[in-house]
């Protein structure tokens, strides 16, 4: 027979505590008087890609920009004896990759002399959400587009293309490859055209809960028999994830691409490696225009690649129609991507930084499924 020994009351208040900072969805860190990370909750693990035993190691001041304003801001906190705010400071780096535009909250803890608590709520969400909108703003324009051209241009085409055919039947070798060049320049024109005709399919979406892990499996086995058999595919999933709410079809076409797109950046190189990820990530939510009504996007899924990165310039940019880096590319793939997904309700961003470009994909949950349900599955987030 064992004796169970009870908590302390402080012991017992320090987990609750532990539990508390580790499910705010923000990067919380702790800086002693010495400047020593004296804690960090998961996010900020996250946030700054090391360990809370690796983070206490150092000064704050090794993991932040040289001169950053935050070492002023705790210097400021620790005199005034009150707590700061500072908004959109960037915080971009190597080791924090580009775009770290944050908001930060800097107070002093009142039992340890000298210590402050730090708390970092990331701009690059609420930013890529805004160009998320203008995304579907441009996706709407192409959508006139599409309907313009396929009446407009493929008629006077066909007309083309037939005349082309007339003439090859009475040309000598020479002026045969000409019409033949015609033809061929026509047909690629209506491919074109046909692949635009997809954004001006503007019918509702027929979506049922979707196993998300089903759907990248099934994209890793297209992907591992053609255009990715080179390259090691990995994945990290949390298997409580509860079902998206989506057209299947039109799930694997999205990854699909993603992954051909992560493929064709990693390229030849041996170490070539592309990661497929899963999250529950509660606290994203989205307005709905004209209701007051918030979207959820509790569900993350992401493909990540070594490749050498998306140039600065076109980042903010690659999801607009014809964007793109590809010598015979068309720029109309992410830009489909980014309609399929926002007809789903959902947003797509990228991070990318030399041999690291993560494409994340953020959406809604079945309404069939019980998010309390998964939450209490998972209260902290995926395992770590």
């Amino acid at each position: 027979m064992t004796n169970d020994v009870p908590l302390s009351a402080d012991h017992a208040g320090s987990a609750v505590a532990m539990s508390v900072l580790n499910a705010i969805q923000n990067p919380v860190v702790m800086v002693n008087e010495a400047g020593l990370v004296a804690f960090a909750n998961w996010e900020a693990e996250a946030f700054f890609g090391a360990s809370a035993s690796h983070l206490a190691r150092y000064r704050i001041s090794t993991f932040i920009p040289f001169g950053s304003p935050l070492l002023a801001l705790i210097d400021q906190v620790r005199e005034r004896r009150a707590p700061i705010n500072e908004y959109r400071v960037d915080l971009s780096s190597p080791r924090l990759g580009q775009d770290k535009l944050v908001d930060i909250y800097v107070a002093p803890v009142v039992s340890e002399p000298g210590s402050v608590v730090i708390v970092f709520q990331e701009r690059s969400m609420a930013d890529k959400i805004d160009r998320q909108l203008t995304h579907r703003a441009a996706a709407r324009s192409v959508t006139g587009l599409a309907s313009m051209l396929a009446h407009e241009i493929k008629n006077p085409l066909s007309g083309i293309r037939g005349a082309a055919q007339l003439l090859e039947q009475s040309a000598d070798d020479e002026d045969r490859a000409l019409t033949r060049l015609i033809c061929d320049e026509t047909d690629r024109i209506v491919s074109l055209v046909d692949r635009m005709e997809v954004f001006s399919d503007e019918r509702p979406v027929d979506r049922v809960p979707v196993n998300i892990h089903s759907v990248l499996d099934h994209v890793k086995a297209v992907a591992r028999a053609g255009f990715a058999r080179h390259l090691r595919i990995t994945e990290s999933y949390d298997p409580s994830l509860p079902s998206v709410y989506a057209n299947r079809d039109q799930l694997v076409q999205v990854f699909l691409n993603l992954v051909k797109n992560a493929a064709e950046a990693v390229g030849d190189r041996p170490d070539g490696e592309i990661v497929l990820t899963t999250a529950y990530r509660p606290g994203i939510r989205l307005s709905v225009a004209g209701t007051r009504e918030k979207i959820s996007l509790p569900l993350e899924f992401c493909v990540q690649d070594n490749g050498p990165g998306v140039p600065s310039d076109l980042l903010p940019h690659l999801f607009d129609p014809f964007i793109t880096t590809k010598t015979n590319g068309s720029g109309l793939g992410l830009a489909l991507v980014a309609k399929i997904i926002g007809d789903h309700g959902g947003i797509i961003e990228c991070d990318s930084q030399s041999n690291k470009t993560t494409f994340r994909v953020l959406m809604p949950a079945s309404k069939d499924a019980s998010l309390e349900d998964a939450t209490i599955m998972n209260p902290t987030g995926p395992s770590r």
